[in-house]
């Protein structure tokens, strides 16, 4: 318990903190640009009401996780057959690398004369940037599982399925969800910039709105929105790496236990 009490002072601590030096920092501030914090947090109900938060957030939501779940399975799969055949992977890293290298909200245009301006489009965008992280942390992780337990298990017949699921992906799933997790934070990122094009609902088509009206607190509000968010998200996401990986972290913490 005492632990568990420290722990959650310790990530609590400096949330608190950049939140007392943004209220002093801000507070007295005539800028129209830079509001009081004050201001901002007795905006905020009046903003995001349950009306709003239908309206707005629930289609973001909506977005994140399909594009992001198809960028899991697309990224897990592509990954795995790249990984498990070394001239495959010779030929296909190049165009990956390449691939990758391309900014996703640079292909938004483009994007858009294929899917149109719903919410294909918008899923379609997050997908092809959330993917890159999870295909290649796929390849990484698929190419560092041990040739000795390779060995192993074809030795005992265990091949196809059950090879790829008990061993292959099992041994890769640190790596995996490494990369799940660096596309999380992108995911969010192209949620709020898709819905800044030919949008009529979403978090980053209320931000813009606001910002167009000069309706700078409301802005600010929108902001404290996108970072609460992406914390719930952050927190939900370490509950389940931490529930599927707990082997992991079992032997993790077995190490350094011992001499």
């Amino acid at each position: 318990m005492k632990r568990f009490a420290l722990r959650l002072v310790l990530v609590l601590a400096l949330p608190a903190l950049l939140v007392l030096v943004w209220w002093l920092a801000s507070d007295g501030s005539t800028n129209v640009f830079w509001p009081p914090l004050r201001t901002i947090l007795k905006t905020f109900p009046d903003v995001w009401t349950a009306d709003r938060l239908r309206d707005d957030v629930l289609p973001s939501m909506w977005r994140l996780t399909a594009g992001y779940a198809l960028s899991a399975v697309v990224g897990v799969a592509v990954g795995t057959a790249i990984g498990s055949h070394r001239r495959v992977r010779a030929v296909c890293e190049p165009v990956l690398e390449f691939l990758r290298a391309v900014p996703p909200p640079v292909l938004i245009p483009v994007i858009m004369l294929f899917a149109g301006i719903g919410d294909t489009m918008k899923v379609t965008v997050i997908a092809s940037g959330c993917v890159w992280p999870v295909l290649l942390n796929t390849v990484e992780g698929v190419r560092a599982v041990d040739p000795v337990m390779l060995e192993t298990a074809r030795s005992y017949g265990i091949t196809g399925q059950s090879r790829l699921r008990n061993l292959v992906l099992r041994a890769a799933s640190p790596q995996i969800f490494a990369g799940l997790r660096q596309a999380l934070s992108i995911g969010i990122i192209l949620m709020v910039i898709s819905e800044m094009f030919a949008a009529s609902n979403g978090i980053g088509f209320t931000i813009v709105q606001f910002q167009r009206s000069f309706a700078v607190p409301d802005m600010w509000t929108g902001i404290l929105v996108l970072g609460l968010l992406g914390f719930l998200l952050s927190v939900v996401f370490q509950l389940v790496e931490r529930r599927v990986l707990s082997w992991y972290h079992g032997l993790r913490a077995s190490a350094r236990r011992s001499p």
